[in-house]
C-alpha cells in the first residue's frame, strides 16, 4: 500500500521528467540525424570530428570551464572554511545566496556598464593614468564575469561538507600536535571532497555550455559550443548541425560527471 501512494506521489515527477527532460533529449538526438534540407545523414556527427574550428570550440569550451572551475574553488574554499568557523553562519549565507536571486540577464547588464570604455574600472584607472583599457569583450572579461556568477555554486556545497565534518576531529588533531596546515591538509580536506566534487560539478558542467553571458560580455571573441549551438539554431538555422553538437554536449556533460563522481573506497577517483 504504501508503494503504491509514493509512486503516486512521484508520478507528477516523472511527468515533468519525461516531458521536459527526456522528450527534448530525445527530439535533439532525433534531429542530429538531419542536414540542413531536411535529408538523413551522419555529415553533423562526421563535421563536429573532423573539421578544425569545432574540435577547437570544444578545446576552449573545456579551457573557459576549467578556468572558471578552478578560479570559483580557490576563492569558494577558504570562503565555506571561514564561514563554516564563523558565529554568523546564517549572514554568510545569505549573503552568499542573494546574488542567486537576481536575474542573469540583470547582472550580465551591469557588468557591461561597469567593464565599458566609461565604466566605474577605466575611470579609476583614468585617475590612476592608466586607463582607459580595453575590458569589455574580451576572455578576461567573460571568465570574471562567469566566476562571479558561478561562485554560489562552488560555495555551498564546500560549506555543506565542511560544516558537517565534527568539531573533534579538529581538536583531537591539534590534541596530537598537528598545525592548523596539518589539520586541513590531512582531514578537513580528504573529508570534504564530496564537497569539493559537487561543487566542480555545479559550476564546469553549466559553464560548458553558457552563451548568453559569452555574447553579451565575450561578444563575438568567446566561440565556446554553447554559442556554437545557439549561433546554429537562431542565425544559421542549421538545426540538424546544433543538434549534434548538443548531442556531443550533452554526452561531454555526463561523462564530466563520471569522472568527479564519488568512487568506493579503493577505487581511483579525481
Amino acid at each position: 500500500m504504501k508503494s503504491r501512494i509514493h509512486l503516486l506521489l512521484a508520478l507528477p515527477y516523472y511527468a515533468w521528467l519525461l516531458f521536459f527532460v527526456v522528450t527534448p533529449l530525445g527530439l535533439i538526438f532525433y534531429r542530429s540525424f538531419f542536414d540542413h534540407h531536411g535529408q538523413l545523414t551522419l555529415a553533423n556527427y562526421l563535421h563536429f570530428f573532423t573539421r578544425f574550428e569545432y574540435l577547437m570550440m570544444t578545446f576552449n569550451s573545456f579551457l573557459v570551464a576549467g578556468s572558471v572551475t578552478l578560479i570559483t574553488l580557490l576563492i569558494a574554499y577558504p570562503t565555506a572554511y571561514f564561514l563554516s568557523k564563523s558565529v554568523h553562519k546564517e549572514l554568510g549565507l545569505l549573503l552568499i545566496i542573494i546574488p542567486t536571486w537576481i536575474n542573469l540577464l540583470l547582472k550580465s547588464y551591469a557588468f557591461i556598464g561597469i567593464l565599458s570604455h566609461n565604466g566605474v574600472i577605466n575611470q579609476w584607472l583614468g585617475w590612476l593614468g592608466i586607463g582607459p583599457l580595453k575590458l569589455l569583450f574580451t576572455k578576461p572579461a567573460f571568465i570574471l564575469v562567469a566566476s562571479y556568477i558561478e561562485l554560489p555554486f562552488m560555495v555551498l556545497p564546500i560549506y555543506n561538507a565542511l560544516d558537517d565534518i565534527p568539531i573533534s576531529l579538529s581538536e583531537a588533531s591539534f590534541d596530537l600536535g598537528a598545525t592548523t596546515w596539518q589539520t586541513i591538509r590531512k582531514i578537513l580536506i580528504p573529508l570534504s571532497l564530496p564537497g569539493v566534487r559537487s561543487g566542480v560539478q555545479a559550476v564546469f558542467i553549466p559553464t560548458l555550455s553558457l552563451f548568453m553571458i559569452a555574447r553579451l560580455i565575450g561578444g563575438n571573441r568567446i566561440i565556446t559550443l554553447g554559442t556554437a549551438i545557439e549561433q546554429h539554431f537562431l542565425t544559421t538555422q542549421n538545426w540538424g548541425m546544433g543538434s549534434a553538437i548538443g548531442v556531443i554536449l550533452t554526452l561531454l556533460m555526463f561523462l564530466v560527471m563520471y569522472l568527479t563522481k564519488e568512487r568506493p573506497k579503493g577505487g581511483r577517483s579525481l
